[in-house]
């Protein structure tokens, strides 16, 4: 990894010019690239990512006093101190140092420590922001790992990525835990099956012939900074409430789409006909969903939708139900062809990455214009599956593509995507790469 190498060096030439010291230790955390299974980990179903090459990097110093000093090496990002014994998180503002604070936080509580060693740390990132490739749940990840370190505490990967999952919560996100469980159980050369409840990773071996390309659409999209992606995790927890009441479950407990399939032990395919019965496609409002469950409108505000939800008035919990299931199913799909390795292989992934992007765009509507162009021109210059991957609402696509058609594809799409005659796109946003499975996050002694 000579490229981590020099990295690690000016990061250390860097912190000696910003802190007048040399690091003790640094700690790498990779970002991720999802190849399939969209918006459904937070529903209690399995995903398919691997660790991208890129990451978040942190040379720290632990130091005497009780005081915390964030630095980044990227100027956008501003420095940041505050006292290690009083941990304010303001999730009214998605600054680059909170998502720091809530790896620092989880491991804090964790352990059930009041008291915590002050540390000056240096940040450097090469993963591009708010393009959902995880940057924030590397840095999560990352202050998670340099936490645990200063501390001279022990913990499994698994636990590490459970504790970053909850604490990144902290900033107001719902996520599921992909994003955290990638960055500390990835292993270079391989995709992972991620499972839930219990958190465990099974290794999915990729197609030799093809390699996975992204390409960053441009369009940022932070998570923390709009409601787009509590307003779906609340709609598939309301679906999976309407879901387990029409089948005569105790729905007051179910969170999840999972639950109510595993209540009912039935199959996927199952869970979709059972949607069709049970929802229907126009919106639902508030007053609806009280009706169906026989709850007050205030029960409904306080006790299922979390507070940036509370003021929502439609609900679309049939297309979102269906996306969920529908997904998980195509995940399932994926890894047992990656397994039985067919002849037309990479064609049958493919398709289930262009199904999948189609579920995004009509049933989830996380996609956006520019990314559907994007999918459209990768798909025309030779990619055999495309889709966006992350979050949505901006970001990137993931597309698989023979390895052999891989120079020409990407000249054509950078070409027909980025060099637009207007001039729009900043030339530093404009990311297209082939990437292959890499390791995860990892504490080094030198540099």
């Amino acid at each position: 990894m000579p490229v981590l190498y020099d990295r690690l060096l000016k990061l250390k030439e860097m912190f000696n010019s910003k802190f007048g010291s040399i690091p003790k230790f640094y700690v790498r955390a990779p970002g991720r690239v999802n190849i399939i299974g969209e918006h459904i980990d937070y529903c209690g179903y399995s995903v398919l990512p691997m660790a991208i090459e890129q990451d978040v990097l942190i040379a720290v110093e632990p130091v005497k006093t009780y005081t915390l000093q964030l630095a980044n090496t990227n100027p956008l990002y501003l420095d940041f101190s505050t006292s290690a014994n009083n941990i304010q998180i303001d999730k009214t503002k998605a600054l680059w140092h909170n998502y720091f604070l809530c790896g620092l936080k989880g491991i804090q509580e964790h352990f059930g420590l009041s008291n915590l060693t002050g540390m000056n740390c240096l940040v450097d990132g090469n993963i591009p922001p708010s393009s959902g490739l995880s940057s924030s749940s590397a840095l999560v990840c990352c202050a998670g790992l340099v936490t645990l370190t200063v501390l001279g505490r022990n913990l499994s990967k698994v636990e590490l990525a459970e504790i970053c999952a909850k604490s990144e919560r902290y900033i107001g996100t719902e996520g599921g835990g992909m994003d955290q469980s990638i960055s500390f159980l990835a292993e270079e050369g391989t995709a992972k099956l991620i499972e839930f409840s219990p958190l465990r990773a099974t290794d999915v071996k990729l197609p030799s012939g093809a390699v996975f390309v992204i390409a960053n659409s441009c369009v940022e999209m932070n998570k923390a900074a709009t409601s787009h992606f509590n307003i779906r995790v609340m709609e598939c927890r309301l679906a999976a409430k309407l879901l387990a009441k029409y089948k005569n479950l105790q729905w007051d407990n179910v969170l999840r789409l999972e639950e109510v399939q595993a209540k009912l032990g039935i199959s996927l395919e199952e869970m979709l006909l059972v949607t069709e019965d049970a929802l229907h496609p126009e919106p639902y409002n508030p007053e609806e969903i009280c009706r169906c469950l026989g709850i007050s409108l205030e029960e409904l505000r306080t006790q299922i939708l979390s507070p940036n939800t509370q003021d929502v008035l439609i609900f679309k919990l049939y297309q979102r139900a269906k996306h969920v299931y529908s997904e998980a199913a195509r995940v399932l799909q994926f890894k047992k062809i990656c397994e039985e390795a067919p002849e037309n292989m990479v064609q049958l992934l493919g398709e289930l990455m262009n199904q999948s992007h189609m579920s995004c765009r009509d049933m989830y509507e996380c996609s956006c214009p520019e990314l559907d162009q994007l999918v459209d021109i990768c798909r025309k210059f030779g990619a055999q599956g495309s889709r966006l991957t992350g979050a949505g609402w901006g970001g990137c696509t993931v597309s698989i593509v023979p390895a052999d058609k891989l120079p020409g594809f990407l000249a054509n799409v950078h070409k027909a995507y980025y060099q637009r005659s207007d001039g729009s796109l900043a030339p530093e946003k404009q990311s297209l790469f082939a990437t292959k499975p890499g390791g995860g996050a990892l504490v080094f002694l030198e540099a």
